[in-house]
Formats: C-alpha cells, sequence, structure tokens
C-alpha cells in the first residue's frame, strides 16, 4: 500500500510540475509578449513631432495612458482616440505622466500629446471627456500619478468613459463605489470580489450613471464611444461615424441590452492551453505608414496578439514618428532595412496601396517575409475587424478564432471562418508535456521504488 501511495504521489507530482511549470513559463511569456511588451529600443529623436491645433470652442476629450513600464491596452485606447477624432467636434488628445515614448498592449509605441500637468495647464479645467482604457496596474509608485490625476478631475464636470478593462482603474480610483457598471466578460469574476461595492452588470453594452459611462469587453466600447457622441453631438452624427467604420452594430447603441452576454465557459480553455504551450509563435510585422487608419491598426495587434500564437513587430521605412490620420504620433520599433525575419508582413487599412505606396514597394525589395498581405485593401466595406480575423482561422485554426471573436465580443453574423477544427500544435505540445512527465516518473519510480522493492526481496530470499 506504501508503495502504492508513493508511486501516485511521484507520477501526480511530476504532471503537477512539468503542465504547470511549463503552462506557467508559456504564461509569463505571453504577458511580455503582449501584455507587458513596452519599448526597449532606443529613441529616436522626436522633434518636429506635431500636436493636433488646440480650439477653446470645442470640448476636450482626454485618452490616457499609463507609465511607460505599465502598457496601456492597444484597442481601448486607439478606438475611442479615433471616433472621437472622426466627428471633428472636438480637440482629441493622448495623454500620459510625461511626454517619454508610451507602449500599448502588443508593442505599438505612442508619443504623447500632452503630460497631464500640460494639459491641465493648457485647459485650466478639467477635460470634458476622460477617456480610461485598461492600464494593468503592475508597479505603484509608477501607476499613482495616473490613479492621483484621474481622481483630481473627477467632478461632475468631467464625463469618465472606460472602455473594457478600464472599468477596473476607475474602480480603482474610487469613481465605481455604489455605482452599477460593465466591464469585459472574461475580467468580471475577478472584478466582483476585487471591487464589491460596485454593481457588475454582464448584460449590457455600456452603463451610464451620472457623469461615469462604463462599457463592457472590446467591440461594446465602440457602442459607448457612440452612445456618448450621440448624446453630445445628436444621433445623425453617431450614425454617420458608425456608417463610416462599417460596423455592424449600431443596434446596441440604442439598446445596450444583450440576450446572450458572454461568460467564461469550457471552450475558455482553449485560450489558456495556448497562451502556456503554443511554443512556436508566429512571428508577424505590421507596416507602419503616414496617414494609416487608426482602427484597421487595432484590428491586427487585437485579432492576433492576445492568442498567444503570434509575435507583432512594428515596421517603418525609418525611425522617425508617423502622424496616422488623425494625428496620433506612432514610432516604429524596427525599420525595414533591418527588419527580422518574418513569418508574415500584414499592411492595414483600405486605402494602404495608395497611402503606403512607396513603403509597400521599399519592403518588396528590402524586406523579408514568408508572405505578405494587404489584409484591408481588398475589402474596403467591411469593418477592419473581421477579415483579421478570420486570416487568423487560417493561420492557426477555428476554435482560436472562435474565441478572438468572443474575446471581442462580436456578436453579429459578418466573420466566416475557415481552417484548422482546433490548434493542433497546442494539444501536441500537452501531450509531449504530459509524456515527459511520466517518464520522468517513471525514472524515480525504477531508481527509487521499485529497485527498493527488488532489494528487500533479495534479501528475504538470501535470509
Amino acid at each position: 500500500m506504501k508503495r502504492f501511495v508513493a508511486r501516485f504521489v511521484v507520477y501526480v507530482l511530476s504532471i503537477v510540475v512539468f503542465v504547470g511549470g511549463i503552462g506557467l513559463y508559456g504564461f509569463k511569456r505571453h504577458q511580455k509578449d503582449f501584455y507587458l511588451n513596452v519599448r526597449h529600443e532606443s529613441v529616436p529623436s522626436l522633434q518636429g513631432v506635431k500636436v493636433p491645433k488646440y480650439n477653446a470652442h470645442k470640448p476636450t476629450v482626454a485618452v490616457v495612458m499609463a507609465d511607460s513600464s505599465i502598457p496601456t491596452e492597444d484597442f481601448d485606447f486607439l478606438i475611442p482616440y479615433t471616433l472621437f477624432s472622426m466627428t471633428d467636434a472636438y480637440n482629441v488628445y493622448a495623454v500620459a505622466p510625461d511626454k517619454n515614448i508610451k507602449s500599448l498592449s502588443g508593442g505599438l509605441d505612442v508619443v504623447p500629446h500632452y503630460s497631464y500637468k500640460e494639459l491641465d495647464q493648457l485647459l485650466g479645467k478639467s477635460p470634458d471627456i476622460v477617456v480610461v482604457p485598461f492600464m494593468p496596474i503592475v508597479d505603484e509608485k509608477k501607476y499613482q500619478p495616473t490613479r492621483e490625476w484621474i481622481q483630481k478631475h473627477s467632478n461632475e464636470k468631467t464625463t469618465f468613459l472606460s472602455i473594457c478593462g478600464g472599468s477596473q482603474n476607475l474602480a480603482d480610483a474610487r469613481l465605481l463605489k455604489g455605482k452599477s457598471a460593465a466591464s469585459h466578460w472574461q475580467a468580471i469574476p475577478g472584478l466582483k470580489k476585487q471591487y464589491p461595492d460596485t454593481h457588475w452588470v454582464e448584460d449590457l453594452r455600456y452603463v451610464q450613471e451620472g457623469n461615469v459611462l462604463t462599457t463592457a469587453g472590446q467591440s461594446a466600447g465602440i457602442d459607448g464611444v457612440l452612445h456618448l457622441i450621440a448624446k453630445q453631438l445628436g444621433e445623425p452624427m453617431a450614425a454617420k461615424i458608425s456608417k463610416e467604420i462599417n460596423y455592424p452594430s449600431y443596434h446596441f447603441v440604442q439598446n445596450p441590452k444583450v440576450d446572450q452576454p458572454f461568460y467564461v465557459d469550457i471552450k475558455f480553455a482553449t485560450y489558456w492551453l495556448n497562451l502556456g504551450f503554443h511554443w512556436n509563435k508566429k512571428q508577424m510585422g505590421v507596416l507602419l505608414y503616414k496617414g494609416m487608419d487608426e482602427l484597421a491598426l487595432s484590428s491586427i495587434f487585437d485579432s492576433y496578439g492576445d492568442t498567444g500564437t503570434t509575435q507583432i513587430s512594428t515596421i517603418a521605412n525609418s525611425d522617425a514618428p508617423i502622424a496616422t490620420k488623425h494625428h496620433l504620433n506612432i514610432v516604429a520599433r524596427h525599420q525595414i532595412s533591418n527588419a527580422p525575419k518574418l513569418d508574415k508582413m500584414i499592411i492595414p487599412g483600405s486605402t494602404a496601396k495608395s497611402l503606403a505606396e512607396a513603403d509597400i514597394k521599399r519592403w518588396s525589395e528590402k524586406g523579408n517575409a514568408k508572405e505578405t498581405i494587404l489584409i484591408h485593401s481588398d475589402s474596403p466595406n467591411r469593418f477592419v475587424f473581421e477579415a483579421p480575423l478570420e486570416d487568423l482561422a487560417k493561420q492557426e485554426d477555428v476554435l482560436t478564432a472562435k474565441h478572438a471573436v468572443k474575446r471581442f465580443e462580436y456578436h453579429e453574423n459578418g466573420i466566416h471562418l475557415v481552417g484548422k477544427p482546433f490548434p493542433l500544435e497546442t494539444y501536441g505540445g500537452i501531450l509531449l508535456t504530459v509524456l515527459l512527465a511520466l517518464l520522468t516518473a517513471f525514472c524515480i519510480d525504477r531508481r527509487f521504488i521499485m529497485k527498493k522493492t527488488i532489494f528487500k526481496s533479495v534479501n528475504k530470499s538470501v535470509n
């Protein structure tokens, strides 16, 4: 009986140590590649970076970024920045504790327009709208200036808008105490435990109480922004913006109720298994170019980046800051001349062929990728997230792409996923890990348990 127990413990511990240890390593690697992907490359000269002109007759939207050691979620930042800018009715600025380059999740680097202090001095009052993306609170000391600035402007004259997990940052600043709030479906179980004084709502795409508007996950942020635009500028403006981006879910802007909300289920395991056991990540480049559309750019990082399958590198023709369509200044980490070897180069944007013609030509001459895809150029009238999610299914598998769709909280039927049914590489990695654990346990058993048993049997025979 003792030998049986010893063997059972050895085999179980081996599986736990190998599967748990390798899975944890994979998870931490993914965190480093996506949520904690900060710039380590040298910083180019930022001279000549232009800031959108301030118009005192327009309300001001401040889209927040935390310290550079804590990347801000790229979708949560880029979507509201773009939609508010498209109205041409607001001053829209990227703000941060200082004006050093800040990273967004997945590895996109942004030059803030103003520091918190500079914007306060420019306005002489609180911004009209403060957009709070999800900013992981990894380092309390470095995050503190952002928390304090949010709290400083927590008055009834300022509207606070959180996107996706940004509701956690508002709760951290005590702006959601006693209120109802929405957040990403993956985050809600933890938020209920961490902030029990907030009523977390799961069946609404956005929730507004007083001057605080919180949105659910990812695409629900579009609904929340358009809802706020409709309230402040009129419904025709919101409808116009929705049509311009080919957004298929405008009905949620008018009624945020969801009949079948997303929740954590067994299928969520695929996501975690990819993070831990998808070892051979695809190396993907994203070409940055002047005038590019920020929504198209976001669609690449969010569709591929947080799946555990793809590592993204930003590449441009030079190291100089690049002004996007709506005057956001972004900086690539690699140049075409020294780009790493890639499995795939993605060139986002429906007008990329014309806007990036010279850059595309240079890439075709000097670049190093197995394939190059102008992912939006052949479908300019589609919502920008649809083609990347479909390409993800072809690149990886349908199950991985289905979770990406669910993570995006996409409720429409415009995406058609074709590919392998499930992640063979991930499941193969798990199987290999389990076999290695069993082999190790067998060796321990043979060396220390079976040998001891045989030795005792021999002694009994001799005696």
